[in-house]
């Protein structure tokens, strides 16, 4: 490691230099702070040995700056007799540590190799965030249609910005992990991520949970309570179901919004919060706003940006990849298996879906549960709009005792059932339906690709790009 060794005392500075040299360090030493705050800029430095009292720059200043000029190295101070109290201001500052005059020799090399240490755990803790951050949505959301990749770029741009976001789409989308997966992309992701349903807290509790109380603010506050906002100061908070927040607590959220601090309930004092707010709600905020039953201005505060989750039923290309995604999961809580037939594939794929993704890995769950052990066929799924048994059919409804659809997806037996291996067989089966449909839609069309994509319900660059992939000639 690089390290620079500030003071005016050359004596010092030799026998340190030599001492640490020894020791496997690359040394560089200055005596002037001006000059050696030059150096600092560009020697690519990780650790300065810095003494407190210097006649030109005392080592606060010194740290000060270097600090103000962005440099990142670990600085530990070296203090005389008497100089102990200017040494803990330093490390008030931020300096690492500090060392009295005179030290041992094994004592300095102690010390440097404790801040090594450290320096490198934190090196590797800012790669793996930014390899998490790096990754973008896409990395934290399972998805393949083109809708949701849209929502899921958009979301990467704005997790790096501080903007409130407001989140929509039916129950069961997927809200709260788009906003985890926001919050984990974020500056912010080394801090907390709080999610509170407003709908699901009685309305009298409501106020408290979000600001906090003092004590004897009410009867029964024993004590004071810390609310989620201050919980969630350098973090995110996520206020679920946000069209359901009463009238009275929507004028004092857009105080929060606007102004940075919350007052608790039966509190004097104002308390500085830096959150970053995200909303979600199934309901339709504008015709709440024209009901009067939400506050215009706090629906523009939050509606900055907004990423709308469409429902499972407008984008079938997800279905598979969740289906994958889940039946993985199961595999891994049950310890076995979890594999599905492609006739199973094909009814789950073409199933409205009214419970969105929610609706998806329960029945993977329940199917995975009170499944036979073998590979899961229609019947083994319970599905709100069409029962246990049955095929899917254009309205995404099952029947049916066979488990076909009304498209055969096992044409001379070219599409295998699956095997032991969990999720990766499951992909292959994925793969041998998706090919099987677009040779059948290729066919109905005359080759036509374009009439093909509409047949499959799909866009013709979708198309294009599962002909590629597959490949189908």
């Amino acid at each position: 490691m690089r390290l620079l060794i500030v003071d005016d005392d050359a004596g010092l500075r030799q026998a340190l230099s030599l001492l640490l040299q020894e020791a496997g360090y690359d040394v560089v030493t200055e005596g002037d702070p001006e000059r050696a705050l030059q150096r600092a800029e560009g020697e690519g430095l990780d650790l300065i040995l810095c003494d407190v009292r210097m006649p030109k720059m005392d080592g606060v200043s010194f740290l000060r700056r270097y600090r103000a000029e962005g440099g990142q190295a670990l600085l530990i101070m070296m203090s005389a007799y008497g100089s102990e109290d200017a040494a803990l201001a330093a490390m008030r500052e931020g300096a690492y540590d500090y060392l009295h005059k005179p030290f041992r020799p094994d004592e300095v090399t102690l010390t440097l190799r404790k801040a090594e240490e450290r320096e490198k755990l934190r090196r590797e803790v800012e790669v793996l965030r930014t390899s998490l951050r790096a990754g973008g949505a896409g990395d934290l959301v399972v998805s393949e249609s083109r809708a949701m990749r849209d929502v899921l770029e958009l979301a990467t741009r704005v997790a790096r910005h501080n903007t409130t976001v407001l989140i929509t789409g039916e129950s069961g989308t997927g809200k709260e992990v788009l906003a985890r997966a926001i919050h984990r992309m974020s500056p912010r992701s080394d801090h907390g991520f709080i999610a509170i349903n407003c709908a699901a807290i009685p309305e009298h509790l409501l106020e408290s949970e979000l600001f906090g109380h003092a004590r004897g603010a009410f009867t029964g506050a024993t004590a004071e309570r810390v609310g989620l906002f201050e919980t969630a100061h350098d973090g995110t908070l996520l206020l679920d179901e946000i069209g359901d927040l009463p009238l009275d607590l929507q004028a004092k959220l857009l105080r929060v919004l606007e102004e940075g601090e919350i007052r608790r309930i039966g509190g004097r004092e104002a308390r500085r919060v830096d959150v970053r707010v995200l909303a979600a709600t199934g309901k339709p905020l504008e015709a709440a706003v024209e009901r009067g039953e939400f506050r215009a201005d706090l629906f523009y505060r939050l509606n900055v940006v907004r990423l709308h989750i469409p429902p499972l039923r407008e984008r079938p290309d997800d279905v598979p990849a969740l289906l994958t995604h889940f039946a993985g999961q199961a595999a891994g809580r049950l310890g076995h298996p979890v594999s599905i037939t492609p006739s199973a594939l094909e009814a789950l794929t073409h199933h409205s879906w009214p419970g969105n993704v929610r609706e998806l890995r329960n029945a993977v769950e329940r199917a995975a549960v009170l499944g036979t052990g073998g590979p899961l066929e229609p019947r083994d799924f319970a599905l709100a709009n069409g029962g246990a048994n049955g095929s899917a059919n254009g309205n995404g409804h099952l029947g049916g005792a066979n488990g076909n659809s009304g498209h055969a997806t096992e044409t001379n037996g070219t599409v295998p059932h699956a095997t032991a291996g969990a999720s990766l067989d499951l992909k292959s089966q994925v793969e041998a339906v998706e090919r099987q449909a677009i040779l059948r839609a290729l066919e109905a069309s005359g080759g036509n690709r374009r009439q093909a994509a509409s047949l499959l319900g799909i866009s013709l660059r979708t198309l294009f790009y599962k002909m590629r992939r597959l490949p189908v000639h």
